[in-house]
């Protein structure tokens, strides 16, 4: 079942999603490496996020705000680390082909775990501080605007409860996340992103 090549944001104006976008998506679809699974893409680069049903049909997408640093692998121990003591360098979202499922934080709030160990997950939009403006920063065009959190990936609310979470409700699922760095394109050589990751926790913006 083929993807559409040209995929559109309404979410986030009338930007098309990368060429690297869909060319995942389509392989995705003919290779079956989802396994029957609903999956993510996330474009770092873009700050974008595309959601697809288990068939490979783009269901929506929306902008996401990211890491604040550039970089597509975690820095080794961040899961463990108190918030306040993880650098802003060291604030990356990681590149990667990840199994996710809901869960919750330490509030109690559901979210879609991605990365257990480097506490890296997706979720709506959290306020943050006044600095952070992570609500203005959501509805930018801008790309550079979205970087700000501390590795997780925050959406708009009503995407996150319209499409993501019933997408997850009953059944695991796959993110794949994009490299942003050329030194790390060797993860997306063959489409081999690395073993996955089972999930259960973090508890980040």
């Amino acid at each position: 079942m083929a993807v559409a090549t040209h995929l559109r944001i309404s979410d986030a104006g009338p930007e098309p999603a990368s060429s690297k976008v869909t060319s995942l998506a389509q392989w995705v679809v003919a290779s079956r490496d989802n396994a029957g699974m609903p999956y993510v893409i996330i474009d770092k680069v873009n700050a974008q996020v595309f959601v697809f049903d288990p068939a490979g049909h783009l269901q929506a997408a929306a902008p996401a705000l990211l890491g604040w640093a550039r970089g597509d692998r975690s820095v080794e121990g961040i899961g463990d680390r108190k918030m306040s003591t993880i650098r802003p360098q060291d604030r990356i979202t990681p590149a990667g082909r990840f199994t996710a499922s809901l869960g919750h934080n330490s509030q109690g709030k559901e979210i879609l775990w991605i990365d257990y160990k480097d506490a890296i997950a997706l979720h709506p939009v959290v306020k943050g501080t006044p600095r952070e403006r992570r609500a203005e920063r959501l509805k930018s065009p801008a790309a550079a605007d979205k970087r700000i959190s501390y590795g997780c990936i925050n959406v708009p609310l009503k995407f996150y409860e319209k499409f993501i979470s019933p997408a997850f409700a009953h059944t695991s699922g796959i993110v794949y996340i994009l490299p942003e760095e050329p030194s790390t394109g060797d993860l997306f050589g063959s489409y081999t992103f690395g073993t996955d990751t089972k999930l259960s926790s973090p508890d980040r913006p």
